[in-house]
């Protein structure tokens, strides 16, 4: 049987130029936080990254599914191992509890939604990146105590949100 209809949960509609959406910057990277977890009773999350040439995660795995699709530019995955190059208008899935990561070798800027099944991915990265003002934004100039302070956060927070770095 479909369950009843939840009248608390209500439509959502993101746009990442929306004044409310929230902006994190992480790794060099900026991510949009355009769908988060306590919009989809923990769900999905959705999230618009804008990825310079060189940005990107370190190597890691996490317990949930992760669907990319690329939008602007070209990013390389490298998954279980193996790179793969993939260029706007494909989408890549990233199986849960497989090694990856991605970089953006293309010498110019990129940009995809990620969406990740169940939700969680958006709170960790709201707990271990900056808020900044918007998409344009520079990111914040942290000194080198403060890099090291912001991987210490990611690394000690990664098993409450299922990921681990490798």
């Amino acid at each position: 049987m479909i369950p009843d209809d939840d009248p608390s949960r209500s439509l959502t509609v993101a746009n990442p130029d929306d004044p409310g959406t929230t902006y994190i910057s992480l790794v060099g990277d900026m991510y949009a936080m355009l769908v988060t977890g306590e919009q989809t009773a923990g769900r999905y999350c959705l999230i618009d990254m804008y990825v310079p040439d060189g940005g990107g995660p370190p190597p890691h795995r996490h317990d949930f599914e992760e669907m990319f699709t690329i939008l602007e530019g070209e990013i390389e995955f490298t998954f279980r191992g193996e790179k793969h190059t993939v260029r706007a208008g494909s989408t890549i899935n990233i199986p849960a509890n497989a090694p990856h990561n991605f970089r953006n070798a293309s010498g110019t800027s990129a940009r995809m939604l990620c969406m990740c099944t169940p939700a969680g991915q958006d709170e960790y990265f709201m707990r271990i990146g900056d808020v900044v003002v918007g998409k344009d934004a520079p990111p914040p100039q942290l000194s080198q105590d403060e890099l090291a302070e912001r991987r210490r956060r990611a690394t000690k927070l990664a098993s409450t949100y299922r990921s681990e770095f490798l």
